[in-house]
């Protein structure tokens, strides 16, 4: 449990859109609360004009070493770093931010919670479409968009449907979730975790304050999510016609058409918004926590017809003489971008490169033999991804996203697709992929 947050001596490290709420909302509590960033001053002024008109303090650099009862991290902080770690040594309670709002949330409102390397953003966006479809107000955030702290200042809700990342996992106590699901787990985040086994675990803590009623679910085809479920009581999907039931208390499998519970209930899928074995999945883990979060089985159909899709996830962006451009920039890890090429069958001009993780590129040329006509690269790692394609495809070094644009406008013909799917994350040209994907849309509605 946290303190008593009236007079709390808090420090709320990062002032990102995590860092603000949590700021918004210990203020609102009555905390003291000082923010701390390491990014230049410069960058620094509009965060520092929301922090003095709530009435709390900024400081850049280092967070201070003592006088405090609570520190608050945003996603990007790692809990291990040296001083996190002496002030949990010296009794100070260290928690993420959705810990922060987990505390003052109602625990008779469901809290579903959504992780996984990928899928995790589509999953998120589509439950909380069921949940909306059956007539609740529903918070739909964490680290998709909303801050999860922005709820106990914006509510009452009915009930909560949360991404959470592996970074937000590591910082929660006593987070609890009525139903989580690991979509599934590939290499990720390599820069920040020792091995993928460490990034699983982390992965792992979705579940672990789970108690008797509540629900987990797991991807039965992905081994290392199955390897995190926990014994006894998980709930399975699988694209497989057939779920060994013996393993799983409940699940679903594909269908033709769609997908079918195992007590017998089916479903459609024929939104274009999910199409692609990958969101046939999302829709599966979507469907199963809503209906066992008491969702009915008619809103769970009706949202899934009218779910209108996520932007940046396979989001088309225009048609032009024939050629259909597909915004895919949230596609910031090798695994999400093989997704997305799997969802075409040829005819496709790559668009790719960023800031990379450190996972290898073989999968992603693997699952462009015999579709691309040519990969376009930008950013950082555009050496790495050309060292990676070639004898396999033509590469095509851009180096940024508005002559890559131009490129694949000069070269397309109809029939074909230009996909951006960096498989890299952004930050090397970008402020984020909404910013990479947002300028992929401005440039290519600007094509004539």
């Amino acid at each position: 449990m946290l303190p008593k947050l009236t007079g709390a001596r808090a420090v709320v490290l990062g002032v990102g859109k995590s860092g603000l709420a949590a700021a918004r909302l210990l203020r609102r509590e009555g905390a003291r609360v000082v923010a701390v960033d390491k990014k230049p001053a410069s960058e620094l002024a509009a965060a520092a004009a929301e922090l003095q008109a709530m009435g709390a303090e900024l400081r850049q650099g280092d967070p201070p070493e003592s006088g405090m009862d609570l520190v608050v991290v945003s996603p990007g902080v790692p809990l291990r770093q040296p001083g996190l770690q002496r002030a949990r040594a010296s009794g100070v309670p260290v928690v993420g931010e959705v810990e922060l709002a987990h505390q003052l949330l109602s625990p008779k409102r469901p809290l579903v919670g959504v992780t996984g390397t990928n899928g995790k953003s589509t999953t998120t966006a589509l439950c909380g479409e069921l949940f909306a479809r059956a007539g609740l107000r529903t918070f739909v955030g964490g680290n998709l968009g909303r801050p999860l702290c922005e709820s106990p200042l914006s509510g009452p809700w009915d009930a909560h449907v949360v991404e959470l990342s592996s970074f937000q996992l590591e910082g929660i106590v006593d987070l609890r979730c009525s139903a989580a699901v690991v979509t599934n787990v590939t290499p990720d985040h390599l820069d920040r975790y020792a091995s993928l086994q460490d990034y699983a675990e982390a992965k792992r803590r979705i579940f672990m304050n789970q108690a008797g009623g509540d629900a987990a679910v797991v991807n039965a085809d992905d081994p290392v999510a199955l390897e995190l479920a926990p014994g006894g009581r998980a709930h399975g999907f699988t694209l497989q016609p057939s779920l060994d039931a013996s393993r799983f208390q409940g699940g679903a499998a594909a269908a033709p058409g769609g997908f079918r519970f195992l007590d017998g209930r089916r479903f459609a899928v024929r939104n274009p918004a999910l199409r692609g074995a990958h969101n046939l999945q999302n829709a599966m883990a979507a469907a199963l926590l809503a209906s066992l979060s008491g969702v009915d089985d008619r809103a769970i159909q009706e949202g899934l017809d009218r779910y209108p899709g996520l932007s940046h996830r396979l989001e088309v962006a225009r048609a032009l003489d024939g050629v259909e451009w597909i915004n895919d920039s949230k596609a910031t890890n090798v695994d999400s971008a093989v997704v997305a090429m799997r969802a075409f069958q040829g005819g496709v001009w790559l668009i790719a490169g960023g800031l990379g993780k450190g996972a290898p590129y073989a999968p992603l040329v693997e699952a462009s033999r015999g579709k691309v006509r040519a990969v376009l690269t930008i950013g950082q790692d555009a050496p790495a991804i050309e060292a990676a394609y070639r004898g396999c495809a033509e590469v095509v070094p851009c180096g940024t996203l508005d002559r890559a644009v131009a490129e694949a406008r000069r070269r397309a013909r109809s029939g074909e697709v230009v996909l951006l799917s960096p498989a890299c994350a952004s930050y090397d040209q970008f402020k984020n992929f909404e910013d990479r994907g947002d300028t992929f849309k401005r440039l290519v509605g600007e094509l004539t």
